[in-house]
C-alpha cells in the first residue's frame, strides 16, 4: 500500500506539473483573451460567474456519483472532458466572428464543470495518502513547485502575446494549444493515481439540507458561509483587474504579465512558511491574519496608476492571499472525517461558486450604475469590495474556532516569523510592549 501511495503522490505531482503549465498558458489569459474579444464588462463579469454558479450546482449530486461510480473513474473523466474543451475555446473566434465573446463564456463554462466534477474526488484521494500533521507543509511545498512552473509558463505566453499585434488571434491560438496538450499530459499522468479504499458508513451519509440545517450550531458549517461570503466580496471585483489594466490603462501584454505574475511570484516566497505556520499554529490563526490584510489591497490601487506600484501591491496580495488559500484548503481537511469529505468539498464548492457568481455578476452591472472615482467606475468598484471584505471578516470570524490543538502565537508575532524576521519580534515587542 505504501508504494502505491508513493508511486500515486509522483503521478498526482507530475499531472500538476503539466496542470500548471496549462494554467499559465491557458487559464491566466482567458480574461484578455474576452477583452480582445470585444467583451463588454458584463460579460467579463459573467465569464467569471455563469461557470461558478453551474459548477455550484453540479456540486448538489456530486457526491452521490461520486459515490456509485467511483472516484478516481469521476476524475479521470471529468479532466478528459476539460482536457477536450480547450479546442472549442481556442476555435471560438474562427467559428463565431459574430458574438464570439458570448460563445467564449459557454466554452469556458463547460470546461470549468468538467474541472469541478474532478476537484472533490481528488480532494479526497489526495487527503487519504498524507496525514493530517504533514499536509500543511505537503501542500505547501508541491504548490511553490508548481507556482514556479505556472509562473515561468504565464511569462512565457504573455512574452508570445507580446510579440505579436494586439488584436492577433494567432498569439491565443498559440497559447490555448499548448494548454490543450499540457492537459492531456495531465490526465495521463493522473489517471495512473492508486485509488484507496474507503467506507462510506449510513451515519457519514448527508444531505445538503442537512449540511444548512446545521448552519447554527456547525463550525465547519460556518466556515463554510464564511468563505462563501468572502469569495463574494472578492470576486465583486477580481474579474476586472485585467480590465482596469488593458482597457483603461493601457497595459501592453509585458507589462500586464509583470504586474499580475508577482502575486505569483509573493505566494511562492512565503508558501512554504505559511504551510509550516499553520501546520503549527493553526489554519484559523492564519485566516484571522490574512484576512486583515485581504481587505485593503483592491483599495490600494486607488493610489497610484504606476508599473513599479501595482507590482507592490500584488506583492502584498500574493503574500495575503498564499496564506489565506493554503489554510482553507488545509482547514477543510482537518475539521472533516474521510469518509464525509467528498460530501463536504463538494458542499464547500457548491456555496463558494455561489459567492463566485453573485459576486462577479453583481460587479460586471454595477459598473455601469455606480458614480467612478478618479474617472474610473472600476476603481469604485475596488472600493466597494474592500469594505465588503472587512464586514464579512467582522460578521464571520468572531464565530469559527480551530479544530486541532495548536500552539499560540499573535498576529504580530506571525506576521515577522512568517518573513523570517525573528529578531525583529522581540524589538518590536519591547517597544510597543506587547505580550
Amino acid at each position: 500500500m505504501k508504494q502505491k501511495i508513493r508511486k500515486s503522490l509522483k503521478y498526482s505531482f507530475l499531472d500538476g506539473t503539466f496542470f500548471s503549465v496549462m494554467f499559465g498558458f491557458g487559464d491566466s489569459y482567458l480574461t484578455p483573451y474576452a477583452i480582445m474579444l470585444k467583451a463588454t464588462n458584463f460579460q467579463i463579469g459573467l465569464l467569471s460567474s455563469l461557470p461558478g454558479l453551474l459548477s455550484s450546482l453540479l456540486q448538489i449530486p456530486a457526491p452521490l456519483c461520486t459515490e456509485k461510480v467511483g472516484r478516481a473513474r469521476i476524475m479521470k473523466w471529468g479532466v478528459f472532458i476539460q482536457a477536450m474543451m480547450w479546442l472549442p475555446i481556442l476555435l471560438v473566434p474562427y467559428l463565431f466572428h459574430r458574438h464570439a465573446a458570448g460563445w467564449l463564456i459557454v466554452a469556458v463554462t463547460f470546461y470549468l464543470l468538467a474541472g469541478s466534477v474532478a476537484g472533490p474526488a481528488w480532494g479526497s484521494i489526495m487527503s487519504q495518502y498524507l496525514p493530517a500533521k504533514k499536509r500543511g507543509e505537503y501542500f505547501s511545498w508541491r504548490q511553490k513547485i508548481h507556482g514556479a512552473i505556472a509562473l515561468v509558463a504565464t511569462f512565457s505566453a504573455g512574452y508570445i502575446l507580446y510579440l505579436l499585434p494586439r488584436t492577433s488571434i494567432t498569439g491565443f491560438s498559440i497559447i490555448f494549444g499548448v494548454a490543450l496538450v499540457c492537459r492531456f499530459i495531465s490526465w495521463h499522468y493522473l489517471s495512473r493515481m492508486h485509488e484507496p479504499r474507503l467506507l462510506c458508513k449510513p451515519e457519514t451519509v448527508f444531505t445538503l439540507w442537512d449540511f444548512l440545517s446545521r448552519a447554527r450550531k456547525s463550525n465547519f458549517a460556518k466556515f463554510v458561509f464564511f468563505a462563501g461570503a468572502m469569495s463574494f466580496a472578492v470576486n465583486l471585483s477580481s474579474p476586472f483587474f485585467s480590465v482596469y489594466m488593458l482597457r483603461e490603462l493601457k497595459f501592453d501584454y509585458l507589462s500586464y504579465v509583470i504586474v499580475i505574475s508577482s502575486a505569483t511570484l509573493a505566494t511562492l516566497l512565503s508558501l512554504s512558511a505559511w504551510g509550516r505556520h499553520s501546520d503549527r499554529f493553526g489554519c484559523m490563526k492564519v485566516i484571522r491574519f490574512t484576512s486583515l490584510l485581504i481587505p485593503f489591497v483592491p483599495v490600494l490601487w486607488l493610489v497610484s496608476t504606476s508599473k513599479a506600484y501595482l507590482t507592490a501591491i500584488q506583492l502584498l496580495s500574493g503574500f495575503a492571499w498564499a496564506g489565506f488559500n493554503l489554510a482553507i484548503t488545509n482547514f477543510i481537511y482537518d475539521a472533516v472525517s474521510e469518509a464525509k469529505r467528498v460530501r463536504c468539498i463538494a458542499y464547500f464548492n457548491l456555496i463558494n461558486g455561489m459567492g463566485v457568481f453573485v459576486g462577479a455578476t453583481l460587479g460586471g452591472w454595477l459598473i455601469a450604475k455606480l458614480p467612478p472615482i478618479s474617472g474610473s467606475k472600476i476603481l469604485t468598484i475596488f472600493v466597494l469590495s474592500g469594505i465588503l471584505r472587512i464586514l464579512v471578516r467582522s460578521a464571520f470570524l468572531p464565530r469559527l474556532h480551530e479544530v486541532k490543538k495548536v500552539e499560540e502565537m499573535t498576529h504580530l508575532n506571525l506576521f515577522f516569523s512568517v518573513l523570517g524576521v525573528k529578531p525583529l519580534i522581540v524589538f518590536v515587542q519591547d517597544a510597543l510592549r506587547i505580550e
